[in-house]
C-alpha cells in the first residue's frame, strides 16, 4: 500500500478509472459501475470502448500501468482529492459520473483544479426512494415491525393479543422534525402529510422553504426542533461544519421518547453518542441506513441494540431508479468519450 496516500473513514469512495484511449474518469459509487453495466440500455456502446471493471477497494500500484486494455478502480477518500494526488498523477481526467449529489469539494478539486467536466446523474426518482425509505425506515421503527417479526419467529405470541414489546407508536398527531429541507427533506415532508401527525418542524441553514412552508412546516432552530420533536429524520447533506452534528449533547435534548431517523450520511452522527442513548434509553430508538463504518462489522456494538433498526445504505437504490440513473451516466460516458457535451453537467 502506498503510504502516501490517506486511507480511511470517509463518506464517498471515489474510485478512478485508469486511462480510456487517452481519458479517464471517476465513478464515486461502486453500485453505479456495477448497474451502469447490468442494467444501461447504453451497455453495448460502452462495450465497443472495451471498458472491463474490476473493484479494488485499496490503492492498487497496477493503475498506473499505462496502454493497457483492462482499467483497474482505485478507492480513495475526500483527503486525497484535496492533497493533490490526483492532480499530480492523473491529469488527463474528462468526467465523473455520480449517481448521488456532488459535493462541493468535489467541484472544487476536480472540475475548477483539472478543468474537467462533473456530472450528477441523480433525478426526481432518487430523491423519492430515499424519501419512501426515510418513511418505511419510521414506520419500521415506530411501529416495531422488525421486532414484531422476530417475536413471531421465537414462538412468543401465544395468545391472541400480541405481545406488549411488539406494540409501537404512530404517527397521527405526532410532532416530526425534519434536519435538512433540500429536495429529499421536502420529499419527506410531502409524504408525512397523509398520515396526520400534528405539526412538522425542520431545521436548515438555507432560507426559509416556502414551499413547504405554506403547507404548514415551521422552521425552528437546531435545539428547538430536537427538543419538541417524537420523530427526527435526517436528510442534510454532510460538510465540515455540521460533521458530528448528532452528538450527546443533540441527543441530551431529545425526548426520552423520541425516535431518531437518519438516511443521509453517517459522519452527522457520533456514534458511540447515539450508541450510548439508545443504551441508556436517552432516546426510544433508532433506524439508520447510514453509518461508520460501512459495511458495519458483525460485532459492532450498534447490531446489538435491541432498540434500533439497522440497514445496508439501500435507501437511494431501488430497481427502477438504478436502471434510469445508470442508463444517464452511462451516456454522459459515451458522449464526453465522443468529445460530444454530456446530458447533466454539473455547473
Amino acid at each position: 500500500m502506498n503510504s502516501s496516500i490517506p486511507l480511511g473513514l470517509s463518506s464517498y469512495n471515489f474510485y478512478l478509472w485508469g486511462n480510456i484511449k487517452g481519458k479517464g474518469i471517476i465513478i464515486l459509487h461502486e453500485l453505479l459501475m456495477y448497474f451502469i453495466i447490468k442494467y444501461s440500455k447504453h451497455q453495448h456502446g460502452l462495450r465497443s470502448y472495451n471498458i472491463k471493471l474490476k473493484v479494488i477497494y485499496f490503492f492498487n500500484p497496477c493503475l498506473d500501468h499505462g496502454g493497457q486494455n483492462f482499467h483497474q478502480l482505485l478507492s480513495l477518500n475526500p483527503e486525497s482529492c484535496r492533497s493533490g494526488y490526483l492532480q499530480s498523477r492523473h491529469q488527463h481526467l474528462t468526467l465523473i459520473p455520480s449517481s448521488f449529489l456532488v459535493e462541493d469539494y468535489i467541484l472544487n478539486h476536480f472540475s475548477f483544479v483539472l478543468h474537467i467536466t462533473v456530472c450528477n446523474a441523480v433525478n426526481l426518482l432518487s430523491v423519492s426512494c430515499v424519501a419512501e425509505f426515510a418513511i418505511g425506515l419510521l414506520l419500521s421503527v415506530s411501529r416495531k415491525i422488525v421486532q414484531s417479526l422476530d417475536a413471531v419467529r421465537r414462538g412468543d405470541w401465544i395468545e391472541g393479543f400480541p405481545p406488549e414489546s411488539c406494540i409501537g407508536r404512530g404517527l397521527v398527531n405526532a410532532t416530526v422534525g425534519i434536519v435538512g429541507m433540500g429536495r429529499v427533506g421536502q420529499a419527506v415532508f410531502n409524504r408525512l402529510l397523509p398520515f396526520e401527525v400534528s405539526r412538522v418542524l425542520y431545521h436548515d441553514v438555507a432560507e426559509p422553504v416556502r414551499k413547504v412552508e405554506e403547507k404548514g412546516a415551521m422552521k425552528k432552530k437546531f435545539e428547538d426542533l430536537l427538543q419538541n420533536s417524537d420523530y427526527v429524520i435526517v436528510t442534510c447533506n454532510l460538510t465540515e461544519e455540521n460533521k458530528g452534528m448528532f452528538d450527546k449533547k443533540a441527543f441530551s435534548l431529545m425526548k426520552q421518547s423520541a425516535v431518531f431517523i437518519n438516511v443521509s450520511r453517517g459522519g452527522l452522527v457520533e456514534q458511540e453518542d447515539l450508541i450510548e442513548a439508545l443504551k441508556n434509553n436517552q432516546i426510544r430508538a433508532a433506524g439508520i441506513d447510514v453509518m461508520y463504518p460501512e459495511p458495519l462489522p458483525k460485532d459492532n456494538e450498534l447490531l446489538k441494540l435491541p432498540n434500533i433498526v439497522v440497514t445496508p445504505h439501500t435507501a437511494g437504490v431501488e430497481e427502477t431508479s438504478l436502471e434510469e440513473y445508470s442508463s444517464v451516466a452511462a451516456e454522459n460516458i459515451i458522449k464526453v468519450l465522443e468529445g460530444q457535451s454530456p446530458l447533466t453537467p454539473v455547473s
